[in-house]
């Protein structure tokens, strides 16, 4: 806990954790140039000049690009989709620099080290950010490498971000002291879900400086403007403590969210959470190509359940009607885990169990993809039932296409209330990235081969 001492938390582990994704990134790049000059693409082995200004242009490409898009700050690692998504832009930026000196060099290699060595370079950084967090998210779940944070607002606010940062320690928050607006909990306890409440507001900034925290996170709470947030800030200059402010009104994370400055006052900006003409056709191209890939290398499978459903006599498939973008109706595949075309858990038969368990039933999702009445990353398919019986919050998950995985099925925790799932729906929507794409299909696959857990409810 925080306080007596006024100790913080030994924090040369952030600074040793960007050094060694700054090594793994370097790595990646000596490998991949390796790569590529021993594949030897256009005799390039005997061009030294060429194949040394090449090579330079991949790792110094990578170093100049990776300090240039922050892709090593110590902020954004080890969380979210965003330490990808710089990644990506750093490995992107490589790319245009090879581009740049295959020109100068005319070179017939060019070609091959842009679609070659330049992907396998991305393919290998993103592999060893993968493994480091992997290890790092395994210390946080030890109780290692964890910031002591001092949660400021209302008991609800402060409840709300305890609970959140106790679900998810990966994040690397530990809430260990709060301030609120009665310097108590409710009922005045002196705790608050058994994190001890050190002060009212105006004991926030000699509480922080003095009682070991590494980040104040100021939530929404009666009397507290962007004065008394202003003078904070002053307060805690030159500490090295973080402040962090949630913006209460909005929950929206990404590329939709903007600073508009008038005359001198920041204000959030959003976009309207649709994806552009070029976003949308990457993401349909993307689901297309995956989708058939995963037919294709799943084929055997397809067929064994496929035979083994049909020797139980009945069709193969079964289909749920689900609500899809903009409330079509669509037909949700899955294959038949019940005896005849009966429904309910009285009526599942054996192979069908085995299906439900391991998550295999719902592969003929796949085809839903390939035709483009799902994808493969979005909100829930609501029921008419369920859809009909819910609010504004959700009919807006009806902008995009659903998904056969999301937010909803990686949150990390079972049991998800209808209400939580339509919150992490948007959530999603409202903050749409490639690189959050690929994180949540990611973890959606590893759950699946991990727990075998099913993608619907």
């Amino acid at each position: 806990m925080s306080g007596p001492t006024g100790r913080r938390t030994d924090r040369r582990w952030e600074r040793r954790y960007a050094g060694a994704a700054a090594v793994s990134d370097v790595g990646a790049a000596l490998l991949a140039v390796a790569a590529g000059l021993l594949g030897d693409p256009a005799g390039l082995r005997a061009d030294l000049c060429a194949a040394a200004l090449l090579s330079a242009a991949v790792v110094g490409g990578l170093v100049v690009a990776a300090v240039a898009t922050r892709a090593w700050d110590r902020r954004m690692l080890g969380q979210g989709p965003d330490e990808f998504g710089r990644l990506f832009r750093a490995v992107g930026a490589t790319a245009a620099i090879v581009g740049v000196a295959g020109l100068l060099l005319d070179s017939p290699a060019t070609t091959a080290w842009l679609f070659g060595v330049v992907p396998f370079l991305g393919l290998l950084a993103a592999t060893g950010r993968y493994v480091l967090r992997r290890r790092l998210h395994a210390l946080r779940r030890r109780g290692g490498g964890l910031l002591r944070v001092l949660a400021v607002g209302s008991d609800e606010a402060v409840a709300d971000l305890i609970s959140r940062t106790q679900r998810a320690p990966q994040h690397g928050w530990r809430v260990t002291g709060a301030c609120t607006s009665t310097g108590t909990g409710p009922a005045a306890s002196p705790e608050l879900l058994g994190v001890p409440v050190v002060g009212d507001l105006d004991a926030v900034g000699p509480t922080a400086r003095t009682g070991g925290y590494e980040v104040v996170a100021v939530a929404p709470v009666s009397g507290w403007g962007h004065h008394r947030l202003r003078r904070l800030a002053w307060e805690l200059g030159g500490t090295g403590i973080d402040l962090v402010v949630q913006p209460g009104l909005i929950d929206v994370t990404g590329p939709r969210l903007h600073v508009a400055p008038v005359d001198g006052l920041p204000l959030l900006k959003l976009s309207e959470p649709v994806l552009g003409r070029g976003a949308a056709l990457v993401k349909a191209v993307m689901d297309r190509t995956v989708a058939a890939t995963l037919i294709l290398l799943l084929a055997p499978v397809l067929l064994a359940v496929t035979l083994s459903i049909k020797a139980t006599g009945g069709p193969v498939l079964a289909h749920d009607v689900r609500v899809g973008r903009g409330g079509r109706l669509i037909r949700v595949l899955r294959f038949r885990t019940t005896t005849g075309a009966g429904h309910g858990p009285e009526a599942v038969t054996a192979i069908g169990a085995l299906l439900k368990a391991s998550a295999v039933e719902e592969l003929p999702q796949l085809f839903n993809v390939l035709a483009g009445s799902m994808s493969l990353v979005g909100p829930r398919p609501p029921r008419p039932v369920e859809l009909a019986a819910s609010g504004r919050d959700a009919h807006r998950t009806l902008l995009v296409k659903p998904g056969l995985t999301g937010l909803w099925q990686v949150a990390g925790r079972g049991g998800l209330t209808w209400e939580e799932s339509v919150r992490l729906d948007l959530r999603y929507v409202e903050s749409w990235s490639p690189a959050l794409d690929a994180l949540i299909l990611w973890r959606g696959v590893r759950g699946v081969v991990r727990g075998g857990r099913a993608l619907h409810r």
